[in-house]
């Protein structure tokens, strides 16, 4: 049972998205390739043998995108180089001050220098970017300062374990650009595209199932939110990683990935307001239904000139391309915004006069005189983030723009 339930999940990972397996497959490759060097012995004698390095390199750094993998290789590579370069200057010193203080100097060197270094992994800029290459210049000059000890051909050796590792990042590298490439620059594009469509998709949905427009189940329509709220890590993870992407399909050299997050935060910023508008669907207080029927009309049409500005700023961004319907879409939701707070300034009397209506209709002992402000209270809140989610949506606007004009969005010629 649980090897049939491993398989079928594995099945199902593949054919919701084969660039999965085609990342299996290309390490397999890139693993084919290092392993020439094994098999071959000129290639195994010119590296000092040491080949194993180049293998290692190849495991630790394959990674599924090329910007990860371009990340981790210049870690490597430079953190290599620099714990490499320590290591051997710090094995020179210590052997110019004698036999005896030798390995005093070369204990000192490794604790002073891989606690600095270790300590240097809690600094947010460093812990971002240079993580992986503070691991491994610990792991480089550890290695060399404590093994040329004992080794005679130090420089030999770090040589070519340089050399292994280099080997390593270039087949890496090269079997990511050129075999089915997965763009990190690419994968945040499309994620911030599809969650403004989910965010405009959950606000329908959360005034559609409120007013019950329909007796469709919209539960996972009015739950994108969710996906744009918990995006925000795999954002900055992927906006780090596309920075050390070359430039690629529409992406140039010195994309502004940094806006993308600007634009992702003023997605969340949002869907907050979203979050607690879909928070009264299921509310215990409701107002009244001849209340609600009143404030349908002018409610439905606000949330549907938001979504569209939300669309419209998600065709935006699709296609790189500036969208002249963006301000008629803005102008619509102001006017859309307008009209809403002209039918509320009448909400007070026209709810005296439905609830009054309904007491009589239901025949009730007491006539109602005044509206709780219970009832009163579940539709004021609805119409207040309705309000203040427009004026997110006008933030989400600007930054969508400033991304246009910094990235160089192509004009709608049409």
């Amino acid at each position: 049972m649980c090897i049939g339930r491993f398989l079928e999940n594995a099945w199902n990972i593949a054919t919701s998205d084969p660039r999965k397996v085609i990342h299996g497959v290309k390490a397999g490759i890139a693993l084919t390739l290092v392993s020439v060097f094994y098999y071959m012995k000129p290639l195994y004698d010119g590296v000092g043998g040491n080949s194993t390095w180049a293998v290692m390199t190849v495991v630790m750094v394959f990674e599924y995108s090329v910007g990860a993998i371009v990340s981790k290789s210049f870690n490597r590579m430079i953190a290599t180089f620099l714990g490499g370069s320590a290591g051997v200057g710090v094995h020179w010193i210590a052997n110019q001050c004698g036999e005896e203080l030798e390995p005093v100097i070369l204990q000192a060197s490794v604790t002073i220098l891989a606690a600095a270094a270790a300590f240097s992994r809690f600094i947010p800029s460093v812990k971002s970017r240079f993580d992986y290459g503070v691991m491994i210049f610990i792991l480089t000059f550890s290695f060399v300062s404590v093994s040329g000890y004992r080794v005679d051909k130090l420089l030999e050796l770090a040589k070519d374990r340089a050399s292994t590792i280099v080997i390593g990042t270039s087949i890496c590298i090269f079997t990511s650009m050129f075999i089915y490439p997965v763009w990190a620059g690419r994968e945040l594009h499309n994620l911030t595209y599809k969650n403004l469509e989910r965010l405009a998709d959950s606000l329908d949905g959360c005034v559609t199932e409120y007013f019950k427009e329909n007796e469709e189940n919209n539960g996972r329509k009015h739950e994108g939110y969710k996906f744009v709220l918990n995006s925000k890590a795999t954002e900055e993870f992927m906006a780090s990683m596309a920075r050390w992407e070359p430039a690629h399909g529409s992406f140039k050299f010195r994309h502004p990935w940094k806006q993308y997050l600007k634009v992702g935060a003023s997605m969340r910023s949002c869907a907050y307001c979203v979050e607690t508008l879909g928070g009264f669907i299921n509310s215990e207080v409701q107002a009244p239904e001849l209340l609600k029927k009143h404030m349908r009309e002018a409610c439905m049409m606000l949330s549907t000139s938001s979504s569209n500005v939300l669309r419209e700023l998600a065709m935006t961004t699709k296609t790189m391309t500036r969208s002249t319907k963006t301000q008629f879409f803005v102008q619509d939701m102001q006017f859309a915004v307008q009209s809403f707070q002209d039918v509320f300034k009448h909400l007070s009397k026209q709810a005296l006069l439905l609830t009054e209506h309904e007491a009589v209709k239901e025949n009730t002992a007491q006539k109602t005189k005044t509206v709780p402000i219970m009832a009163i209270f579940p539709i004021t809140t609805m119409a207040t983030l309705l309000i203040e989610i427009t004026e997110r949506v006008k933030s989400i606007v600007v930054e969508v723009e400033n991304m246009a004009t910094q990235a160089d969005f192509k004009e709608n010629k049409a």
